[in-house]
């Protein structure tokens, strides 16, 4: 064998071998590069942060994913503080009311941000969800020993201390969610109830959005606490009722023999009734052997007594 031959030979197979290898290592490159952006998307989707964030976080952590997640959202919350800082001034009169019936207890709430666009994303409305569970659980556990009507009305800074999970505060909650959508947010109000036995709750939500969410949310809401009504009616009597409240913008309860005053009547009971133009609230209650004993309407972005101070 001639050394030219054996050297075409050897030559021959070195780069046989380095194409294999060459073959083999652009193979392993495709799949950890698909596996790469598997772990991407799904970090994405289910944090809703930038692509460019997700990329970041999990190169920083060699693509563990849940040490990824983590850094994501202490620095959202850090980003969310310091935008929060900057965005404070800015008009926050957008968002949505949540409302949410229990067993035999309700929770109201309201939460502020920029734009009807933020306000429509599910981050911001998961916010809304979270402001209402905090508030309700802090209900419960205040007043779990009382008896009889228990009605709570909290104001936004004090909303914003109650504890979500794991501890954190909903206002670490509020700076999170301004981390992920960059504008002003604020829980501006609460209001809780928990009635006895023989008394019901009704409610009724406007310009709902998100039809399938465990929390009713929009732009108007309405709790109403009333006792009676006909066997196996009462659910739709407290929409009905609700419907007229966030309707026609009552103001206080009145008697149920109060005489209408007019068109700018105020009082509850002796407005024209919304369901039935023909009768009072009074006299459509009356009918349905039914009394209503308070209620309570929240509209997005409206001026209320805490705004003035």
């Amino acid at each position: 064998m001639s050394l030219s031959f054996l050297f075409r030979t050897i030559t021959k197979d070195v780069v046989k071998v380095g194409v294999c290898q060459h073959a083999q290592s652009l193979h392993t490159g495709c799949q950890l590069l698909a596996a790469d952006k598997a772990l991407l998307m799904k970090l994405r989707k289910g944090t809703g942060y930038t692509f460019i964030s997700c990329k970041k976080a999990l190169e920083k952590f060699d693509n563990d994913i849940n040490q990824a997640e983590t850094w994501l959202h202490e620095q959202a919350q850090k980003e969310g503080w310091s935008k929060a800082n900057k965005l404070e001034g800015r008009r926050a009169k957008e968002g949505l009311i949540g409302l949410f019936i229990g067993d035999k207890a309700a929770v109201m709430v309201e939460v502020n941000c920029e734009t009807d666009f933020v306000a429509r994303n599910e981050n911001f409305q998961q916010l809304v969800k979270d402001v209402a569970f905090a508030a309700l659980t802090h209900h419960k556990n205040k007043n779990q020993s009382k008896g009889g009507y228990v009605k709570s009305v909290l104001a936004g800074e004090d909303v914003s201390k109650l504890s979500v999970d794991e501890g954190a505060s909903l206002a670490d909650r509020v700076a999170l969610t301004i981390g992920r959508l960059g504008e002003n947010m604020s829980v501006k109000r609460a209001v809780t109830l928990s009635v006895p036995d023989e008394w019901d709750v009704g409610s009724y939500v406007h310009g709902g959005v998100n039809s399938q969410a465990e929390v009713a949310m929009g732009r108007y809401g309405a709790l109403v606490v009333f006792q009676g009504g006909r066997e196996g009616e009462q659910d739709m009597l407290g929409r009905k009722l609700g419907q007229h409240i966030v309707g026609e913008a009552p103001v206080s309860l009145g008697n149920m023999d109060d005489l209408p005053c007019g068109e700018s009547e105020t009082r509850l009971l002796p407005q024209t009734f919304l369901g039935d133009p023909s009768r009072t609230v009074a006299q459509f209650l009356r009918g349905q052997q039914a009394r209503v004993l308070d209620f309570v309407r929240f509209q997005c972005g409206e001026t209320t007594s805490e705004d003035a101070k």
